[in-house]
């Protein structure tokens, strides 16, 4: 294997003990990688070196085109400024901060081109977060939006680590990172990574409350781009990606900048996503490919009528679990098939997924071509069709936590154990069933909280549910919803016991929700993703 280039050793003296590592599969012809490999000059440099540099690559508000050339050109001298002015050397941690923007994408590249370790950080953390993940991953550098400094100014000065932070925004003092970027030369020779160096620590959503660090090589976005994108997804040269998904989240930072690179397509970055934003995005870039989370889709489609979504091919949900009536409200809605898949930080992207002609409610898809996957009991051995189990997953990509106990507990026996419950049906493809520690237990029945959810969603009254268990001293526990309804309707005792009767009608009766409360709004991170250890904990 090709020595590491990193000078800052700190990611590699850090990677989990290679007993506890999962089993890599490189078993097709795409993800034999060279030695030496660095995941920007593939991703970026190589397009422009085949001529194809005035492909429009990334757009943006005020009719913004960077073309590949362009694109090339900022990400150089942003990296300039790293290794000239800020004394960056390989290995080094660069925190990155800000919404998407195309400037956020120009500092991946850089960061990653010049050898570095990029940190992405949701726009939403605060002080205390911050200088949790500085201290984490001993980030030596950041670059950082002006309107999100103030948190990170905070955190600094309790991170010893964090020598070097520039700022970036449409008010640059002259000494910020564009100013500095401007007055240097648009060319710089990529750091040639071995494929096993990291270039990429990416933080889980928070959805359990702890995140944690999970470490990816260059090899391991090649091989994200490698697998799902050509054998599901099947995008083109000239899509255009848009979507909600921060780049801080691999969800965002593979949908939206990685796997339109790959292709030489362009991507839509803008900062705002809310659907009443994405709605119309999607008709001003002319967009066709869109990226978001499954309750994004639903609010869409109650919002979608005036809007022109024709320019509309291809819609990917992921980030959590894509109820039946969702699917069918957005393609009776839209005509559009969306293609559902799962993923995790830990993996990088979607491993389990079904492009639209094999798409089936309820269902998530196969193995990505590239994976294996199974469903395993509480003893680890693989289980047949129809049970339920934990969803085990390998491949080329796998989780190398960053100093973390946790590691031994998602790797075992070399499977990636997600926390996911699932079983696989007739057909062969994998349904999700819940989380497993959102799994409930009432009166000895095992219920799967977002099959409530899925229910409740196709009453007219609802706009959002969480259903989680809660102690009870007869049943153990009993399912608990809590909703968000639709303007017009009241949270009233009398709802509460149409909501329960609806239920009883559309899945088994034993799985009704024994206690109704009706919210303004349910917690939700940064990603969408709806937080059920809050509803639990009652908040």
């Amino acid at each position: 294997m090709f020595r590491s280039a990193h000078v800052d050793t700190f990611t590699r003296d850090h990677l989990p003990p290679p007993d506890q590592w999962p089993e890599f599969v490189f078993d097709r012809p795409e993800l034999q990688f060279p030695p030496r490999l660095n995941c920007a000059t593939e991703l970026l440099a190589r397009w422009v070196e085949r001529g194809q540099g005035e492909r429009v690559a990334i757009r943006g508000p005020g009719g913004l085109r960077w073309t590949y050339t362009d694109l090339l050109a900022e990400a150089n001298r942003i990296a300039r400024v790293l290794v000239d002015d800020l004394s960056l050397v390989p290995g080094n941690r660069v925190l990155l901060r800000g919404p998407n923007s195309p400037r956020l994408a120009a500092c991946w590249l850089a960061v990653v081109k010049a050898g570095g370790v990029a940190v992405g950080t949701m726009p939403l953390l605060r002080a205390k977060e911050l200088q949790t993940i500085v201290d984490k991953a001993q980030v030596s550098h950041a670059l950082c939006d002006r309107r999100l400094a103030d948190d990170l100014d905070a955190a600094r000065a309790r991170c010893p680590t964090l020598k070097h932070v520039l700022h970036y925004g449409p008010h640059d003092a002259p000494d910020e990172l564009e100013a500095r970027a401007a007055a240097r030369p648009s060319r710089f020779d990529d750091v040639i990574t071995a494929a096993d160096d990291t270039c990429l620590i990416a933080f889980t959503s928070g959805t359990t409350g702890v995140p944690k660090g999970t470490m990816h090589f260059h090899r391991d976005v090649m091989a994200a781009c490698a697998t799902w994108p050509p054998h599901v997804l099947r995008p083109r040269a000239d899509d255009v990606f848009i979507g909600s998904p921060p780049l801080a989240f691999t969800f965002g930072l593979g949908g939206l900048l990685l796997f339109p690179l790959s292709v030489g397509a362009s991507t839509a970055l803008i900062e705002r996503v809310a659907p009443d934003v994405l709605l119309p995005a999607i008709a001003e870039y002319g967009a066709t490919v869109c990226f978001t989370a499954p309750t994004a889709y639903r609010a869409m489609a109650l919002q979608a009528a005036g809007h022109d979504l024709s320019s509309l091919r291809k819609c990917v949900s992921a980030g959590e679990a894509l109820p039946a009536a969702t699917r069918k409200l957005w393609k009776d809605t839209t005509g559009i098939e969306i293609i559902d898949g799962i993923g995790s930080t830990e993996m990088l992207h979607i491993f389990i997924s079904a492009d639209e002609q094999h798409a089936k409610p309820g269902a998530t898809g196969y193995p990505v071509p590239g994976y294996q996957a199974c469903v395993l009991d509480d003893d680890g051995r693989p289980l047949p069709r129809g049970r339920v189990g934990r969803l085990a997953v390998k491949g080329p990509t796998g989780c190398r936590y960053l100093a973390d106990e946790r590691q031994k507990h998602y790797v075992q026996g070399g499977w990636n154990v997600t926390g996911d419950a699932y079983l696989i049906d007739d057909d062969g493809q994998f349904v999700y069933q819940a989380r497993t520690d959102d799994m409930i237990i009432s009166g000895g029945y095992n219920i799967a909280g977002p099959e409530v959810e899925s229910a409740l969603l196709q009453h007219a009254a609802v706009a959002e549910c969480g259903v989680v268990g809660v102690a009870d001293d007869e049943r153990g526990q009993i399912v608990k919803a809590f909703v968000v309804l639709k303007p017009g309707y009241e949270g009233t005792p009398a709802l509460a016991a149409e909501l329960q009767d609806f239920v009883k009608r559309t899945i088994a009766p034993y799985k009704y929700p024994r206690a109704v409360e009706f919210r303004d709004s349910l917690p939700r991170t940064e990603t969408g993703k709806l937080q059920r250890f809050r509803l639990r904990q009652g908040g």
